[in-house]
């Protein structure tokens, strides 16, 4: 059965910077596209960045873009984001998902996380 576990999350400051961790437990990994979503209060969730199975493509959403990088290591089965140059706006809960291989420009996901809380303070 797999499991997200992401962590990472915190209380920053304006132009702060974070590096998210999701531990993806399961064997199809490195079969995997891996994404991030984020989820405000009051506001819909955004599919904000993704990253195919090999790590070779990603995907940003244009509020990120330039700010956020996504990368991974399927040698230990952890995708990253590192955030940098923080906004108040980036305030969110940040999960992690799991989708099949050939669909990391989707908003899709068969595996779900519980989030990691980001509140940055202006």
């Amino acid at each position: 059965q797999v499991q997200l576990v992401e962590s990472g999350g915190g209380v920053v400051q304006r132009g702060d910077s974070l590096r998210l961790s999701c531990l993806y437990s399961g064997r199809a990994f490195k079969y995997s596209d891996m994404k991030w979503y984020r989820q405000a209060p009051g506001k819909e969730r955004e599919f904000i960045a993704a990253i195919d199975s090999t790590g070779t493509n990603t995907y940003y959403l244009d509020s990120v873009k330039e700010r956020f990088t996504v990368s991974r290591d399927n040698t230990k089965n952890i995708v990253y984001l590192q955030m940098v140059n923080l906004r108040p706006e980036d305030t969110a809960l940040y999960y992690c998902a799991a989708a099949p291989f050939g669909t990391y420009l989707q908003p899709n996901y068969n595996h779900w996380g519980q989030g990691t809380q980001v509140i940055v303070s202006s």
